[in-house]
């Protein structure tokens, strides 16, 4: 059994960062810093155990920011030039998962001197990422860390581009809701317009992550996008516009689907069978789908399911699957298959009774079965 994530924030990780920052500051608490970051760490959940080793931070770097900012970069091993992301610390310096209190304690401590601690994030994403640290100053400095990211949009490394996309989206997993962008994207727009078309997979992957996020709350911001950037777009760019549409796709937004040559109703029949009928949690269910066109010329078409699934009280919450994007023959009779587990995630408890599945073809739903789960 691997070991768990957590665990990738450790006591060596702790020990290593002592053992840099008393290299570059020979009156560092080292012992002090050790000792509070260590107390109970493996007792702690990932989060709280980065934010463990960044209160061991702030109470043994210098009162002075400036000092204390340029402490943590002169520890930093040197920076990652590609968009290798195996990141770690070795003797050349900090990197890694050590980056997270890092940045932790940049973002608490530099509010009050926010251009130097973007500065110091700068350095640090090139040596892990400080998008979660990048989130704070977005709240409390909007326009200057905008302006900043918008400058560094056209940093010559890839980590620092793909930072100022990730840093700034609206909907970061694991950070700060930007409240503002979730109201208002459009200054972050001309930031991705820069960024799309990028030599970089990984920076061009935040992106469309970032047209995602946007997506949830401002749907005809990206249909509008795709309609701008779709035609006569190269192969990369019409890769990460698929992935930046894809939840429009499976929500069967119509202007989306459109851009995509998937607006058309189905037309023909579609039945939709499961297997077994009962199922356990932590069982695997099999879908099969058959779709039997009806026109007399080619179809293109998204087919994806839909489950319902039971919530504890009762009521339930629809949750769209990928499924298949295919093209049907005139004529032609298609048979679909795809097993669907439900192991339990951490995003994702499961509740006993009937569960509805629905088949969704362009968007709309036209067929549908259920099944019965038990504990």
């Amino acid at each position: 059994m691997p070991a768990p994530f957590k665990n990738l924030i450790n006591a060596d990780l702790v020990r290593a960062c002592g053992d840099h920052l008393q290299r570059h500051w020979r009156d560092f608490d080292r012992r002090g810093f050790e000792r509070q970051a260590l107390a109970g760490l493996d007792a702690l959940e990932m989060k709280a155990r980065a934010m463990q080793i960044a209160d061991a931070l702030e109470a043994t770097l210098p009162d002075d920011f400036d000092r204390a900012a340029g402490l943590i970069e002169a520890a930093l091993a040197p920076p990652a030039t590609t968009d290798e992301l195996a990141f770690q610390s070795t003797d050349a310096g900090l990197a890694g998962w050590i980056g997270w209190p890092l940045g932790e304690y940049l973002a608490r401590r530099g509010q009050a001197e926010p251009e130097r601690a973007l500065l110091a994030l700068r350095e640090l994403t090139q040596r892990f990422t400080s998008e979660f640290a990048v989130q704070p100053f977005l709240v409390n400095h909007f326009d200057l860390t905008l302006a900043q990211l918008r400058h560094w949009c056209s940093d010559p490394n890839p980590h620092v581009r793909r930072w100022t996309s990730e840093g700034s989206r609206p909907r970061l997993p694991w950070g700060l809701q930007i409240r503002s962008l979730i109201a208002d994207p459009s200054p972050t727009l001309p930031l991705l317009r820069a960024l799309q078309d990028d030599a970089s997979p990984y920076v061009r992957r935040s992106v469309a992550n970032h047209l995602n996020d946007i997506a949830k709350d401002h749907p005809g911001v990206v249909a509008d996008w795709l309609e701008q950037h779709l035609p006569k777009a190269p192969p990369e760019r019409v890769a990460l516009l698929r992935h930046a549409s894809r939840s429009l796709v499976k929500r069967g937004d119509r202007r989306v689907l459109k851009a995509w040559g998937l607006g058309g109703r189905f037309r023909g029949e579609a039945t939709l069978a499961l297997s077994p009928k009962r199922v356990a949690v932590g069982e695997s269910l099999k879908l099969i789908a058959t779709l039997a066109s009806g026109a007399n010329s080619k179809q293109t078409l998204a087919v994806d399911y839909v489950v319902h699934h039971v919530k504890a009280n009762g009521d339930c919450s629809a949750k769209v699957f990928k499924g298949w994007t295919l093209q049907l023959a005139p004529g032609e009779v298609r048979r679909l298959e795809k097993k669907h587990s439900l192991r339990p995630i951490t995003t994702r408890r499961y509740y006993p009774g009937r569960h509805r599945v629905e088949l969704q073809v362009n968007g709309t739903v036209v067929a549908e079965s259920a099944f019965a789960l038990r504990l």
